[in-house]
């Protein structure tokens, strides 16, 4: 694993108190989202499944960190992508249940953002 695209829970605390704060994205897959009651507060949500199509809708200057359940390939492979396409993405190591666990701010999905 790159270290360079990587995050840590407790760095992704403190970089979203500053101005400007991070994108965070939800990148968990269709299922799993769908089945899920909650996501990281703040967070949009965008399909890993179609990244080309909506990558390109991104601020190209704005630190970008996407996650998924765990901080596993789907995030890994999601964060690769953009950084592919020029943007300064990284993932959350441990993902969603890495956050959670540091006490991260969490929302209902009826209070997402849409996108």
């Amino acid at each position: 694993m790159d270290s360079a695209l990587s995050l840590t829970p407790r760095n992704l605390l403190a970089l979203r108190a500053e101005t400007p704060a991070p994108l965070v994205i939800d990148v968990r897959r269709e299922a799993v989202f769908q089945s899920a009651p909650d996501l990281i507060a703040g967070a949009v949500r965008h399909d890993p499944a179609t990244i080309a199509d909506w990558a390109a809708t991104l601020p190209a200057a704005q630190h970008i960190v996407v996650y998924c359940v765990h901080g596993h390939e789907v995030s890994q492979n999601a964060a690769k992508a953009l950084r592919e396409r020029g943007l300064p993405a990284q993932f959350l190591e441990g993902g969603l249940e890495a956050w959670r666990a540091a006490g991260g701010a969490m929302a209902t999905r009826s209070a997402q953002k849409k996108s």
